[in-house]
């Protein structure tokens, strides 16, 4: 068995083993209870304060609220079930209505330490629309179905859930597409990782805070800050995140190579670094999520086969650009011949006059820039979270070791093979069983190719 081979069944069990920890910690987080919260913004996408809201169940309330300084309200629920979610439009500002006649109350349905988000868009009085109308935009939390339809499970955390009632074809091909985002956003955030472990052999556990950080970023430029377009406070996060990357490079990891520190002990300090910086955004971010509001409210893209919100499609031919366009610097550049040759072997790079710790240091600003962007189209996708990143975390890992461990194309291939695997598996199996059903994958290809999809097989000694 070859060394590269061995290591990429070490890391895989490794993966297997923290996704087993995370299973129970997973069940007393859903203990925790159940809740509906919401962000309620004028048409104009300022937060509006003192709107009262109530939530009451076969007609008993259950709580009411009304939102703070930020336009953010939350109610704590009793128990799992169906609720009425209920706006008083005498609190709303004048001149502004729900966006369609009689949105201010909304059915909601929440599963077992479920916080479910609830939207409710407001216009100007005047552009008021009539129900059923064919404008009517999607929003987060769609209506319950009708009596006597059971709704079908929302396949993994991004895309536009099947309609109930459709063909197997037509809800394949709709997961179909909803696993092809999810894999696009996994492969930008996940390119990164697999390069530097290429360049340094480190496993880098502290990656998904670098995710967090870009959508965190992102979110006080667009929302909490300067009130920039997310466009230009994705931008800013995408250098913030290069920046930091760059940082950790020079201040912690090159001084800790120069001083001989073993594999096993940069591993460990990735860990603890995961964990500092978890903790860190914790405490200034807060762990209410947060949405951006820019792309928030759309119409569905009808393409025949699957539907999709241009949203979701913008998010898809980003991150397809940005991978093109990494594989074109990797192939038809100098920098990323160099990266090549310091990924094959670094000694013999070294020797052939390349520069390694200024690939090394390229490589962790690519790295870290890739994984803020991964942050921010992963935070508009669904929500903004202190905890998003790590939960990426293992779907980054198990798709660099199914794609073939330093390799970046392997990383791109795999990627996409999780994210479709795991939304597809929502056909047949509950939703919260999909990332194991992408883990299994991944051991059953380790099992035949254990130096993953696009890997080479290389000698010990």
């Amino acid at each position: 068995m070859t060394r590269r081979s061995m290591l990429a069944r070490a890391l895989g069990v490794l993966v297997m083993i923290v996704f087993a920890i995370m299973l129970p910690t997973a069940s007393v987080a859903a203990q925790d209870g159940e809740s509906v919260h919401g962000t309620i913004r004028d048409p104009g996408g300022d937060p509006v304060k003192g709107i009262a809201i109530s939530v009451t169940q076969d007609g008993d309330e259950v709580g009411d609220t009304s939102t703070d300084a930020d336009g953010a309200w939350q109610v704590d629920l009793p128990e799992p079930g169906n609720y009425q979610v209920e706006v008083d439009l005498a609190t709303l500002p004048d001149g502004v209505v729900p966006k369609v006649r009689g949105g201010e109350v909304r059915e909601v349905t929440v599963d077992e330490g479920d916080a479910q988000p609830v939207i409710f868009p407001l216009v100007k009085e005047g552009e008021q629309e009539e129900p059923g109308s064919p404008a009517t935009e999607q929003t987060e939390q769609p209506p319950a179905p009708p009596p006597g339809e059971t709704e079908e499970p929302t396949p993994g955390e991004t895309g536009v859930a099947p309609a109930a009632g459709a063909s197997f074809f037509d809800r394949f091909m709709q997961t179909l597409a909803n696993g092809i985002q999810y894999g696009a956003v996994i492969a930008i955030s996940a390119i990164g990782l697999s390069l530097v472990f290429g360049t340094t052999r480190l496993i880098n556990f502290a990656h998904g805070e670098l995710v967090t950080f870009g959508a965190v970023i992102a979110l006080f430029f667009h929302v909490g800050g300067p009130g920039l377009p997310l466009i230009a406070a994705g931008a800013i996060a995408v250098v913030a995140g290069g920046l930091l990357g760059g940082t950790l490079e020079r201040g912690l990891w090159r001084p800790l190579r120069n001083r001989g520190t073993g594999r096993i002990n940069l591993f460990i300090i990735s860990i603890g670094l995961a964990l500092f910086l978890r903790h860190l955004i914790l405490v200034f971010q807060g762990s209410r999520p947060e949405s951006y509001i820019d792309f928030n409210l759309q119409k569905t893209m009808d393409f025949g086969l699957f539907v999709i919100t241009p949203r979701d499609l913008g998010i898809v031919l980003i991150s397809l650009a940005v991978l093109f366009a990494v594989a074109f610097m990797l192939q038809r550049t100098r920098i990323g011949t160099a990266i090549r040759a310091v990924s094959d072997n670094r000694d013999l790079a070294s020797s052939s006059g390349i520069n390694v710790n200024q690939v090394i240091m390229v490589v962790w600003v690519l790295g870290g820039g890739l994984a803020a962007l991964g942050g921010v189209l992963f935070g508009l996708a669904q929500v903004v979270h202190w905890e998003m990143g790590f939960k990426l975390l293992l779907l980054m890992f198990a798709g660099i070791i199914l794609g073939g461990l330093g390799s970046a194309y392997g990383a791109m291939v795999g990627s996409f093979v999780v994210g479709i695997v795991s939304h597809i598996s929502t056909l047949w199996f509950p939703a919260e069983l999909q990332n194991a059903w992408a883990l299994l994958v991944l051991i059953i290809v380790l099992l035949f190719r254990p130096q993953g999809i696009l890997g080479r097989k290389e000698r010990v000694g």
